[in-house]
């Protein structure tokens, strides 16, 4: 995912020609121009920032994953990606137990492994991660009594070699893993990874192959489909949004309902997708950033797209980057979906259940608390998890894990210039059911 600010203001771009399958996808929300005024929950714990310069070994926080301890929930992990940095592990009270390193290039002329997303799979000791720097699938056990740290990578040496690339000169041009979900097949007990690829609208299924007799695990691929690019709009122009020269609007933020195989997935500059996570089927587009379908001109001299006027298409809950997904489980089945709205450092709820159509049901933001030794909000923020299950005394009704991509107070570097970090907060649920006015339990 993207850190806040690098991908909030983009070039955009008209054109036309044949209606791609997206004109299959009915529109579901209604216009909006005004942002909404959102309750805040405040944070009770975060991480140690991270600095994404030569000091900091070049780390960042993106995504995090929670894993609970079935035995002892109070001894639970938080896993969050570090990118180049690799991946870190965290106790309850925020602090870092473990720091793994990404995985080593081929060769110094390579790009070395950056570890993107992570998932960890629902019920197992298992947990994913996406090396957006080589192309790979990096796979973990957690044990929670190993020593010297509970996560372990049993990636097997001859998984796949790439998901996407052909060769290691098409890794190097990083048109790679990017987004990642993961869930166990309940019927089957076979367990599944949906990975998106970074510039283009191409999203990967896999498969975890059987431990090997050393444990190790290995993944294939079963197969690659492409998400719209292309937009019918309901005055019978057709739309696309603006992204690099070269580039697809692609995919990033992603989540699997195990409980119906449903894949939702945020095509950053576009909404939010339910698809059949088998990736077989047609997506359904449930809601749209606010300036969907705004037409633009290219200033011919700065390359920068120049938005006319708002036809009034897009929704009413989304700001560009959609990044981040996330389910609230409720134990009744029901639930809803939580999504990042970067552009505008809220997130959006949605019913859970497809039947509903996943209707709006609230918005919040993680604000600022305050006092001497008060925790700063999470600003662009580009993933969360929430995990709604008692883990102790610290959250005895559940966990929500959120990116902040600026953190503060800025701390100053070795030069004296302050330094931006990143890191992840930590929300007590019964905090956020409060200010929402929804009830998890």
């Amino acid at each position: 995912m993207h850190s806040a600010g690098s991908r909030l203001h983009r070039r955009y771009a008209t054109i036309a020609g044949a209606v791609t399958s997206a004109a299959l996808v009915a529109v579901v929300v209604a216009p909006a121009h005004a942002g909404p005024t959102v309750p805040e929950v405040t944070a009770r714990a975060e991480t140690p920032p991270l600095f994404d310069d030569e000091d900091g070994g070049n780390a960042s926080a993106d995504d995090p994953a929670i894993w609970r301890d079935p035995k002892n929930p109070a001894h639970s992990l938080v896993l969050g990606t570090a990118k180049v940095g690799g991946l870190r592990v965290y106790d309850l009270a925020g602090r870092e137990v473990q720091s793994l390193p990404s995985p080593k290039p081929p060769s110094t002329d390579d790009e070395p492994g950056r570890l993107n997303n992570v998932d960890v799979i629902d019920g197992t000791d298992l947990a994913l991660a996406a090396d957006r720097g080589r192309d790979k699938l990096v796979i973990y056990r957690v044990d929670p009594h190993r020593k010297p740290g509970p996560v372990t990578d049993i990636t097997a040496d001859d998984a796949s070699p790439y998901i996407f690339s052909a060769d290691q000169d098409e890794v190097n041009k990083q048109a790679t893993a990017y987004g990642l979900a993961s869930w166990k097949d309940r019927r089957t007990g076979r367990v599944y990874a949906v990975v998106t690829q970074e510039l283009t609208n191409r999203v990967a299924l896999l498969e975890l192959t059987k431990p090997a007799a050393d444990g190790t695990i290995g993944y294939r691929k079963i197969r690659t489909v492409g998400f719209p690019t292309t937009f019918e709009l309901p005055d019978h122009t057709t739309w696309t949004p603006c992204e690099e020269p070269g580039e697809q609007p692609y995919l990033e933020g992603m989540r699997v309902d195990p409980a119906n195989g449903v894949l939702y997935a945020g095509q950053e500059n576009v909404g939010v997708w339910r698809i059949n996570a088998d990736l077989t089927g047609r997506p359904t587009l449930i809601d749209k950033v606010r300036d969907y379908g705004v037409p633009y001109t290219q200033d011919p001299a700065t390359g920068e797209c120049v938005p006319g006027e708002d036809p009034g298409f897009g929704g009413k809950h989304l700001v560009a980057d959609v990044e981040g997904i996330t389910l609230i489980e409720r134990p009744d089945g029901s639930g809803h979906l939580v999504v990042s709205s970067q552009g505008d450092s809220t997130f959006a709820m949605y019913d859970r259940d497809p039947a509903k159509g996943n209707k709006f049901t609230a918005g919040f933001r993680v604000g600022a608390g305050s006092g001497e030794n008060a925790i700063d909000g999470a600003d662009g923020t580009d993933s969360l998890e929430i995990v709604n299950k008692p883990f102790g005394n610290r959250y005895p009704q559940g966990l929500a894990v959120f990116q902040d991509g600026i953190d503060t107070p800025e701390v100053a570097g070795p030069d004296g210039e302050p330094r931006e970090g990143s890191n992840y907060k930590y929300v007590d649920l019964r905090d956020l059911a409060t200010a929402t006015g929804l009830n998890f339990r």
